[in-house]
């Protein structure tokens, strides 16, 4: 399964959002800045997340993004599912309506890629905002860094 560029500065964003969870709003050219994203391509992903009731937002001076819910009820998988659609390696394992495979009644592979697909769906599923923080603060502090908010 490949992440696209949209998938991914998704999930970075929402993961920079929670990281600063209880600091307010964050406007997105910090966020932007802090993710090495760019701010025009941002901006219409973070309004498809907020569309997709991900996101809060405030406008004004002091206002930005922030995240509907807290980083530990949002998982990777509902994010990649928000912008990306179904966690899918091939269309042959999809559970909706997709195109008839004439190989499919003795197919081996097909169930080998509804295994990669179960799997990725466990990791991604089982993955909350939260975790992703934990991770960072870990990495973080087995380099030597010094986390600023």
């Amino acid at each position: 399964m490949k992440i696209s560029s949209k998938g991914d500065y998704a999930t970075r964003a929402m993961q920079d959002l929670a990281l600063h969870y209880d600091k307010g709003p964050i406007q997105i050219e910090e966020i932007a800045k802090r993710q090495h994203l760019p701010v025009r391509y941002l901006e219409q992903i973070l309004l498809g997340l907020k569309r997709a009731g991900f996101l809060e937002s405030k406008r004004g001076v002091s206002g930005g993004y922030y995240l509907a819910k807290h980083p530990r009820e949002v998982t990777v998988g509902a994010i990649i599912r928000a912008t990306e659609g179904p966690i899918l390696p091939i269309f042959c394992v999809g559970g909706g309506k997709r195109e008839v495979c004439i190989e499919e009644p003795h197919c081996s592979l097909r169930d080998i890629w509804a295994d990669v697909r179960d799997a990725v769906t466990r990791i991604v599923d089982h993955t909350t905002l939260d975790d992703l923080c934990q991770r960072i603060r870990v990495k973080r502090e087995r380099q030597g860094l010094i986390y600023h908010i």
